[in-house]
């Protein structure tokens, strides 16, 4: 096993594990974006929507939350931003179309 593997399924591992938990999935992808396709049952708070009002909201739901875009890099602002602003439980899935096949595989 490399390290890409390694670091990568145990990225895999713990945003399963979360979704076990309970977690939930908010998509910062645009509107647009997030009409073509996203993961069944996640919510679109596009990236600089994602405000103090919005993260209250995902705050109250005592939930960890996973959070997806579509290469990544959005995903891993969103986590640092949530994260930054007091939410206890954040993973950074990635890509949601790699998302999506870790929850049917």
């Amino acid at each position: 096993m490399g390290i890409f593997d390694f670091l990568f399924g145990k990225r895999k591992e713990e945003v399963l594990n979360a979704l076990e938990r309970g977690a939930r999935i908010v998509d910062v992808r645009s509107p647009q974006e997030f009409k073509y396709g996203n993961v069944n049952g996640s919510v679109n708070i596009p990236l600089e929507r994602l405000n103090e009002s919005a993260i209250k909201k995902l705050k109250k739901l005592n939930a960890p939350i996973v959070v997806c875009c579509a290469s990544g890099m959005r995903s891993a602002s969103a986590k640092g931003k949530l994260l930054s602003n007091g939410v206890d439980e954040v993973h950074n899935a990635g890509g949601w179309h790699k998302l999506d096949r870790w929850m049917n595989s």
